[in-house]
């Protein structure tokens, strides 16, 4: 094992607020593929909690990110050569409460931090100290920004072509990177749209500034994007995928631009995959001049440090409004403990959220002082 280097100085392995870090730990642990995370997934309760090495933290999380693309993860749709059983969750907030001697350079026990990285759906996680963003406390706000606010703010910089007047449709416009791209393109003077499942998501897409909502549960996308914006939308930002798909494309304007950063509603299919009407693209893109590009954050991480930078700067000034779902309106209530992960998948499945769902992980401290 690596040295440990505990910032106190005093007793060998203690966190910051005096309380031993344990020697076991809960975790969730993909055990069987499948795009079903309940059958996928499994909680541990005693896994050993780990040690970091010589430029690692060890994060005490303190609140994890529910992702549409964690039951892509518990399906092995990402990386077919690993199998089970691998870690899972993508991103977390907590405090370091432990490290090895070289992060001990620009990290120090106590220190919040913010992490994306596979494996956070655990109560302790070692993350590379080059991957930690350093944050001035431990709030769910933050967490919002890691891949949800990342994803809207490079996909819309490097793909959109944002200006002044032009119109952008943004699908499932309420969710965890749809209000931040509903945000952004407001910023960039655009005329936005979102779609949405209710009216409380309507009232909270115009409180961040949408121009128009359509709730497609009382009205039909297609009638309406066709009367009101009879000569298309400049841009679609994209991620339900299926019908909603072909619908967006079918909006376009001339020289237009789809951007697709996901396909929800295809997920929990077997394939992962909703039919689309794909025989009919080329004619269709050649005849507006219109394109289709496809965003994943994996290939973009040479902007990730930027991007993060602008967003938290724009937060901490209150430029930004970063919705946390912490599942309060759920019938078994907030989200609280790893347990809860699995309600809160199904949460985000039955488009109930509004903003970024997120689960707190509770920290008994035994005091020692």
């Amino acid at each position: 094992s690596r040295p440990i280097l505990d910032m106190s100085y005093s007793r060998h392995f203690l966190d910051f607020q005096g309380s031993s870090i344990p020697s076991s730990m809960k975790k969730l642990v993909v055990t069987k593929l499948s795009q079903n995370f309940r059958e996928a997934v499994t909680l541990q309760q005693d896994s050993p909690v780990p040690v970091p090495g010589d430029g690692d933290l060890l994060v005490r999380n303190r609140f994890v990110g529910i992702n549409a693309s964690d039951i892509n993860y518990s399906a092995g749709r990402y990386d077919a050569s690993v199998k089970p059983p691998f870690d899972i969750g993508f991103e977390g907030v907590g405090d370091v409460v432990a490290l090895g001697l070289s992060a001990s350079a620009d990290f120090t026990v106590g220190q919040a931090v913010a992490y994306v990285k596979a494996g956070s759906f655990a109560e302790y996680t070692v993350v590379p100290a080059r991957q930690a963003v350093p944050l001035p406390s431990v709030k769910p706000e933050f967490l919002t920004l890691m891949v949800s606010g990342a994803t809207a703010y490079i996909s819309l910089k490097e793909l959109g072509d944002l200006s002044e007047g032009k119109k952008v449709l943004v699908t499932a416009a309420a969710g965890g990177t749809g209000q931040f791209a509903v945000q952004l393109a407001k910023k960039a003077k655009c005329h936005v749209i979102g779609t949405c499942s209710s009216n409380e998501k309507g009232g909270f897409l115009k409180s961040i500034g949408c121009d128009r909502t359509i709730n497609y549960k009382t009205e039909n996308v297609e009638s309406v994007l066709r009367r009101d914006y009879p000569e298309g939308v400049d841009v679609v930002y994209e991620s339900v995928g299926g019908k909603m798909f072909d619908l967006a494309l079918n909006s376009l304007a001339t020289k237009g631009r789809l951007i697709v950063i996901g396909f929800i509603a295809g997920y929990q299919n077997p394939t992962g995959l909703q039919p689309i009407k794909a025989e009919l693209l080329p004619a269709k893109l050649l005849k507006k001049s219109a394109s289709i590009r496809g965003f994943f954050l994996n290939h973009y991480l040479s902007e990730y440090k930027m991007a993060l930078k602008d967003l938290l700067k724009m937060y901490e000034r209150g430029d930004l409004v970063c919705e946390v779902d912490f599942g309060d309106m759920s019938p078994e209530g907030k989200f609280t403990g790893l347990e809860s992960v699995f309600r809160a998948v199904d949460y985000m499945y039955m488009g109930k959220n509004i903003g970024k769902i997120v689960v707190e992980l509770p920290h008994s401290v035994n005091s020692k002082l």
